[in-house]
């Protein structure tokens, strides 16, 4: 299975995808608030979002699998 983890630890500000969108590698994903600066976060691979496991506001740390790839 593809995942996409978090490359820092922060809480997301955004998700910028839906289940079910089809993402290419180098697509911004979500965004990231770490150290008062908006990181975002970029996929790795291409797929289709099978699940988006954190919410804004959530806490994420660094190397958490945040979404999920088909």
């Amino acid at each position: 299975m593809k995942q996409i983890e978090a490359a820092v630890a922060g809480h997301v500000c955004a998700v910028d995808v839906q289940v079910g969108a089809t993402i290419a590698a180098g697509d911004a994903v979500m965004t990231i608030e770490s150290m008062k600066m908006e990181i975002p976060l970029e996929s790795e691979q291409a797929g289709v979002v099978k699940a988006i496991l954190v919410q804004p506001g959530d806490a994420v740390a660094e190397g958490q699998v945040v979404i999920e790839l088909e």
